[in-house]
């Protein structure tokens, strides 16, 4: 960076990503405080960074120790599908709209499953 009207730019870029990035984290809180609520574990969870994902493996079915998958590569993948395909089960949606709507998009997924009809089913 060779200028201080360049870094000005890039400090501009940031500043607007970051007010993007909360937004986008306040939709996905809420959409999992939802999805929370229905499995019956505490909604608030949804807001805590780091939980929200430990509990989001509970409910779909797995221990919150296999969370920890997520930090190894490709693996980390796999398993987010894994969890995805098994968390529309639980709620009783299938493989095409667990796969699209529930890893891919999924805070799509998520408002979907926390304001829709679908019900929690435990195994």
């Amino acid at each position: 960076m060779d200028s201080i009207t360049e870094q000005t730019q890039i400090t501009a870029l940031a500043q607007q990503y970051g007010v993007f990035a909360i937004a986008w984290y306040v939709i996905v809180a809420i959409a999992l405080w939802r999805v929370f609520s229905k499995a019956g574990y505490p909604g608030i969870l949804a807001i805590v960074p780091i939980l929200n994902v430990f509990i989001l493996v509970k409910v779909a079915g797995y221990s919150a120790w296999m969370t920890l998958l997520y930090l190894i590569p490709i693996v980390n993948f796999v398993f987010g599908i894994f969890v995805a395909i098994r968390l529309g089960e639980r709620f009783g949606k299938g493989g095409a709209f667990s796969f699209f709507l529930l890893w891919l998009i999924a805070p799509i997924g998520y408002l979907i499953l926390g304001f829709g009809g679908a019900g929690y089913r435990r195994r």
